[in-house]
């Protein structure tokens, strides 16, 4: 790996956090000071943790702002899930990306936990 740009999580993260964007710009604007924005920080924060933890020097930090990054995930979910039951959005705009990037950045913690051979 050069730089967290080549890593496809990465990439992905970075396409879901413009695909957050678009479909906060729907949402009510009563909102756009609370779910969307909070939504908005989430979804960015997901590639941030990811390009921070990439460009420590060590395998342990870099899984850790992987966890963090995990964690945001979750976080968005939740947040989706929310703006969803409130009728702000539906489920497929955001459902399957949200669970592609978790996946992905357990397949990646897995393997940079793994030992060297």
């Amino acid at each position: 790996m050069r730089t967290h740009k080549d890593l496809q999580v990465w990439q992905k993260a970075i396409d879901l956090a413009k695909r957050v964007y678009a479909v906060t710009s729907h949402f009510p604007r009563r909102e756009a000071y609370g779910l969307a924005a909070q939504m908005r920080k989430t979804a960015v924060s997901i590639p941030s943790n990811i390009a921070e933890g990439a460009a420590r020097n060590s395998r342990k930090d870099f899984v850790r702002f992987l966890y963090i990054s995990l964690g945001s995930v979750a976080e968005l979910e939740t947040q989706w899930v929310l703006a969803c039951e409130l009728g702000y959005a539906r489920p497929d705009e955001l459902d399957s990306h949200i669970n592609q990037i978790r996946k992905m950045l357990i397949g990646l913690i897995r393997q940079v936990e793994a030992p060297s051979s």
